[in-house]
């Protein structure tokens, strides 16, 4: 038997996505969003309402995309409940520290170890539909194991928007493109 929610975000895992900008006087920007994720090989797309940070990217063509990791969760949660627009220094006392991109016109938050650079693509306000080209992804080498990203050392957190609850991923179960295999 199952259950019916009617219509819900349920999607999981669904990443915690951490959007960075700069304004247009240079000062570092940061908000959380939940719902995004990759649309296409170069391409990454994210709902995002009107905010500062949407203003900013606007602005500045450029944005940055980093994944909450379960040390930075506080963080990532606070810039996620506090806009901009009403903290000034929202993203001083989120106690993140900020790198310029080599790629594109926005900061890089050096306490998350994944940042994936967009350029502007399209933003729709009435479908508040964001989509950035990505130009690069840059991986922290404290996450990497033989130069690949390893999500053990990553620690990535997901929302449960069912629970209101921020999870961290867990355990390997099977070999990608090759489980299945078994099937043919």
């Amino acid at each position: 038997m199952r259950k019916n929610f009617g219509v819900k975000t349920y999607l999981y895992p669904q990443p915690v996505l951490v959007i960075g900008t700069y304004d247009k006087d240079g000062k570092p920007n940061v908000m959380t969003a939940a719902w995004g994720g990759i649309s296409d090989y170069d391409k990454l797309t994210i709902a995002l309402a009107k905010h500062k940070t949407t203003e900013n990217i606007l602005t500045s063509k450029a944005f940055t995309v980093s994944i909450g990791t379960k040390k930075e969760v506080a963080a990532c949660d606070y810039v996620g409940l506090v806009s901009a627009n009403d903290e000034p220094n929202k993203f001083k006392k989120s106690g993140f520290t900020a790198s310029k991109s080599e790629f594109v016109n926005a900061p890089i938050i050096n306490e998350l170890p994944l940042t994936i650079e967009c350029e502007l693509l399209d933003f729709n306000a009435e479908t508040e539909v964001l989509v950035g080209k990505i130009v690069n992804v840059s991986a922290d080498e404290s996450i990497l194991t033989n130069g690949n990203i390893d999500l053990n050392k990553f620690e990535v957190i997901t929302y449960d928007p069912a629970n209101h609850k921020y999870i961290a991923l867990g355990e390997e179960v099977a070999d990608a493109f090759k489980i299945g295999t078994n099937l043919k």
